[in-house]
């Protein structure tokens, strides 16, 4: 039995080719079918993504196995192998574990760290699971690397900085407000980057939502999934006031919130302070708001400088999560090279529990017949002894002539001999 871990990645392929080899939902159930009904698959899982698509086989090893399973992934994606040839990885038993434990702790993963990927990781292995029979030591190697992500996540600080622009410009906000639940905020704009803030902020138990946006059924789609209200981007103006932190995000040209509109937005708080983050590209916020008192606004670049020193923080983390992923992979080889050791020695018991067997059934049949006891006794225990060091002396007589030192003192060892 060999474990294999083999596909392609961000690193390998380009999105071109990896949109064509992923496993869709919809198809999973029969490729898995299609994928287990080769004669050297035992087991298998596959976790299909935007950045991967990876097989997690066991197999038993054979000659042109490698052949054998790139020929089904082309033949099943319709592709060239030549080219799904020269973007493919493997690896094989300790390399394969140590993968998937990277992977699912995010050491592989475009952004270094990301959560995300062990929830990925998890529901490809229920989905192949699924209706398909796992081999054990493949359904073993999965749990082991769930608990290693685990202890990635709880022992290091991998995770536990902002590397993405959203996630940033929330942590900065909860950097300088105490507590995020009682604060109102006023988000610009409707896309992916404030859907994210809005993400981010509804888990940082945030009430007050407000959204502000040129179209409002955009807005009102991101609005009853977080709980917000919606208003038009000329109603800014006179709910500024409202906000204890802003962050803006949209595509507009020229900036939205000018000086003024914040200046007067001011004297309405009586001066309490306000946090506007501006993380549109051109700025959203005219910078000369950041010399209103108590307006203390921040721009894109402020936010990357605070990822980079996140990203330097991750990447230290992650010596000490490599750390603890190659420990784990070796305890887990330990216990797979233990699980073969457990088959030899159960089929040598069953070997010699069966020359008992059959040794003692003649031995009773012959005293049936009335032979002497005695001579019976002594002649089940050499024909015992002869067939139980019958094949432990051929091979001690074969180590001798070959010459090979090393395997005769292994086999004195095993026989208990020094």
């Amino acid at each position: 039995m060999t474990l294999l871990a083999l596909g392609i990645n961000h690193k390998t392929a380009p999105v071109s080719l990896r949109e064509r080899v992923t496993f869709s939902p919809d198809t999973l159930d029969q490729a898995l079918t299609s994928l287990l009904a080769q004669p050297m698959v035992q087991g298998g899982v596959v976790l299909s993504t935007c950045n991967r698509t990876e097989l997690y086989l066991s197999v038993e090893e054979q000659e042109n196995l490698q052949e054998q399973l790139i020929h089904w992934l082309c033949d099943y994606h319709n592709l060239n192998e030549a080219e799904l040839r020269a973007s493919i990885y493997w690896h094989r038993n300790n390399d394969a574990v140590s993968h998937l434990m990277r992977v699912a702790s995010g050491l592989d993963s475009m952004i270094l760290g990301e959560p995300q990927i062990l929830g990925q990781v998890k529901k490809a292995f229920a989905d192949s699971h699924a209706g398909h029979a796992s081999a054990s030591e493949l359904e073993r190697m999965f749990q082991k690397s769930f608990s290693v992500a685990k202890r990635v996540r709880t022992e290091t600080d991998i995770g536990a900085s902002a590397v993405s622009v959203a996630f940033a410009a929330c942590t900065l906000a909860r950097q300088i407000f105490e507590s995020l639940s009682g604060v109102t905020v006023l988000l610009v704009g409707a896309g992916e980057t404030i859907e994210l803030v809005a993400r981010h902020l509804r888990e940082h138990r945030v009430k007050n939502m407000i959204i502000a946006n040129r179209t409002r059924e955009r807005a009102q789609q991101l609005a009853d999934e977080v709980g917000a209200e919606v208003i038009g981007l000329a109603d800014i103006d006179t709910r500024l006031k409202d906000a204890d932190i802003v962050i803006s995000s949209t595509a507009s040209p020229l900036p939205i919130i000018g000086k003024g509109m914040v200046e007067r937005a001011m004297k309405a708080r009586r001066n309490q302070p306000v946090l506007l983050v501006d993380i549109a590209v051109p700025r959203d916020v005219e910078p000369e708001v950041g010399n209103v008192a108590n307006a203390y606004l921040y721009g894109v670049d402020d936010l990357q400088a605070i990822i980079q020193h996140n990203m330097d923080q991750r990447k230290a983390a992650a010596v000490q999560a490599e750390s603890i992923v190659e420990q784990e992979t070796g305890e887990f080889m330990s216990w797979l090279r233990a699980q073969s050791a457990s088959e030899t020695i159960r089929d040598y018991r069953n070997q010699a529990e069966t020359v008992r067997d059959e040794l003692s059934a003649k031995a009773l049949a012959a005293l049936q017949q009335g032979a002497d006891a005695g001579e019976i006794l002594e002649d089940l225990a050499r024909k015992l002894t002869n067939r139980l060091i019958h094949s432990p002396t051929k091979a001690l007589q074969q180590a001798a002539r070959d010459g090979d030192e090393t395997r005769l003192q292994m086999l004195r060892d095993s026989l208990g001999l020094d």
